[in-house]
């Protein structure tokens, strides 16, 4: 059923949904309030409701509840090498401290060598409030969930608490133990205080179970993953500091793919890592955070490409372990929603990537990656948000690709966006695929591409928004490439890059727009001024071009206009609404031998 919850929300987010916030959130931690106990069932299973359409709710009152009665509650004192505990429901044996019984446990001191393990029966819950502790196990978890119905880990406001492994993990039940924290059960880290955990082996934080975190202070360094999830990750808020060997965050169910999603409400994470940052097995929602992502060393370990026509030297390179690791900074084997956060990305691989569909609702992006900065396998929606891409191979690439909002400038050595592949693709270079279109209808669009601009291997429409092509400048490559139909019907566009490869709207346009052949320099202004000297359009490219591509709705039949291109111009009378001037033999109207406009052929 809380599968079923939070997919209805992540479609919701999927169709621009605004995104919503848990209400009614505790801050604070104090130990005089009354106890939230284990038995309190209708406050445990009524879950905080969220001002959202889809009534998703993910948090439990009792996951948001850090408050404990200090007087009513067990003392476990840490000493050295033992423990002392105040019921006879804590079994100690030497550095082993055992719960067996639901309640709530202050844990404070320092254990030297050993471990806290909860054993307690599948109805039980039991809270264990960390206040300045400190535990290291050289061999095994410093705190062991073997069996609860569900356990609380509360950090006392104002404490600092650490938890180490050593180094090693040897085997004392049929369970595969290895992590500094390890739970067979749900579990729920929450609190006000600060926790360090170090995983000289092994993982920081593993839950075989539910995982979620609602509050607390983090530092995690793990050799493997730094926290990892099986059926899910929910995160309400906290602040994260993760070094790891492998995903930073990492959900995953092998056994069933509908687990294994991972939902982030807000927090400040901080993520270096030699994997992932953010992993979801299934589909991955965030509605608002601060993100600072390194993953692998950043773009600067990328993969080195080639810019050949239709072939992909990633395909080609041999697989070794390193290769096969994926170094991603935000990755989705299902959907990925973003309604909001603010990120900067630094990674070798894509940057935020989906083997389904993405959407991006909102937040403030700013990304350098090696490969990709946005991925989809399937479609691939933008509706708002602020994306900046200072590096990449290619910056924006999905089956579809939806721009219906929001401000992105990218920089990309290959396309600028690209749908189906482009040099990824292993079809025919020119052949259209059915299904696959790029289609622009808002938002403020700047491209500086050194392949194609804009490319399609389907169609290309444009009906809104505002988009500027800085494209190639050698001819292999165009400022727009589209291998099925192109039709622009709103909105304002200016494309400059080389005449060889040149592309203008299909004669199905209900927009006019103009290509000519025209040079200019970086720097130069391209603007489009009618006959009483009125600019329609104007912008300053980013390279030296060739050719020239713009539209604006102001183009009618029958007016003549200027077009100004640094120190060169040309008027342009529009006998039709698709204008091809200059056709000569690059490309630079309708029919030109290297593809000028629709019906020339491309070679």
């Amino acid at each position: 059923m809380k599968r079923k919850r939070i997919l209805a929300f992540l479609l919701a987010g999927l169709m621009a949904i605004s995104a919503c916030t848990v209400q009614g959130k505790s801050d604070s931690s104090t130990s005089e309030s009354s106890t939230v106990t284990a038995g309190d069932s209708e406050k445990e299973e009524s879950s905080v409701s969220q001002e959202s359409s889809s009534d998703v709710k993910e948090f439990t009152q009792r996951d948001l509840e850090t408050s404990y009665d200090a007087a009513s509650a067990v003392s476990i004192e840490l000493q050295g090498n033992t423990a002392s505990a105040s019921s006879n429901a804590v079994q100690i044996s030497g550095g082993t401290v055992t719960i067996t019984e639901e309640g709530t446990y202050i844990v404070s001191g320092t254990l030297n060598e050993g471990m806290i393990i909860v054993e307690a029966s599948d109805k039980d819950k039991v809270q264990i409030v960390l206040s300045g502790a400190e535990i290291t196990s050289a061999s095994s978890a410093a705190i062991y969930v073997r069996s609860a119905k569900k356990v609380f880990v509360t950090l006392a406001e104002g404490t600092e608490n650490t938890l180490a492994n050593g180094g090693s993990y040897i085997a004392i039940d049929d369970n595969n133990i290895d992590a500094v924290i390890f739970s067979k059960e749900d579990l729920t880290l929450n609190g006000s205080g600060s926790l360090t955990i170090t995983a000289v082996a092994g993982y920081g934080i593993v839950c075989k179970d539910d995982l979620a975190i609602t509050g607390g202070n983090y530092e995690i360094t793990a050799e493997k993953h730094g926290i990892e999830g099986k059926d899910s990750i929910r995160i309400a808020d906290g602040i994260f500091t993760i070094i790891s060997g492998k995903d930073g965050i990492h959900a995953e169910n092998d056994d069933n793919e509908e687990e294994g999603y991972l939902y982030i409400e807000n927090g400040t994470f901080t993520i270096t890592s030699e994997g992932d940052g953010i992993s979801a097995g299934s589909y991955l929602l965030i509605e608002e955070g601060t993100y600072q992502i390194l993953a692998r060393g950043g773009s600067a370990n990328g993969r080195t490409h080639s810019s050949s026509w239709g072939f992909d030297p990633r395909q080609n390179q041999s697989t070794t372990q390193e290769d096969s690791v994926s170094t991603k900074g935000m990755k989705a084997s299902g959907s990925l929603t973003v309604n909001g956060g603010t990120f900067t990305i630094d990674a070798a691989d894509d940057a935020v990537h989906s083997n389904g569909d993405l959407a991006v609702n909102g937040g403030v992006f700013q990304i350098s990656t090696g490969d990709d900065g946005f991925h989809a396998d399937n479609a691939l929606t933008i509706t708002a948000g602020t994306i900046t891409i200072d590096n990449s191979y290619e910056g924006i690439e999905g089956l579809t690709i939806e721009i219906q909002g929001g401000y992105i400038d990218l920089t990309a050595s290959d396309d600028g966006l690209n749908a189906a592949g482009g040099n990824d693709s292993s079809g025919s270079m020119f052949t259209a695929t059915e299904g696959v279109y790029i289609h622009i209808s808002g938002g403020e669009i700047h491209i500086n591409a050194s392949g194609d601009g804009i490319d399609s291997n389907g169609d290309l429409l444009v009906s809104g928004g505002e988009t500027y092509v800085s494209g190639p400048t050698d001819n292999g490559n165009g400022a727009l490439d589209y291998d099925g139909s192109a039709e622009i019907s709103g909105g304002v566009l200016i494309a400059a890059g080389s005449s060889g490869m040149a592309q203008n709207f299909g004669s199905s346009s209900t927009q006019g727009t103009i290509m000519v052949n025209i040079v200019g320099a970086a720097g130069s202004v391209i603007s489009l001024r009618d006959s009483s000297g009125q600019v329609l359009a104007s912008w300053t490219a980013e390279k030296a071009y060739s050719n020239v591509v713009i539209s604006c709705p102001e183009l009618v039949v029958g007016e003549t206009y200027t077009l100004q291109a640094g120190d060169s111009s040309t008027e342009i009378t529009m006998n039709t609404l698709v204008y091809g001037g200059s056709g000569g033999t690059m490309g630079g109207g309708p029919g030109g031998m290297m593809g000028g406009g629709p019906g020339g052929p491309r070679r």
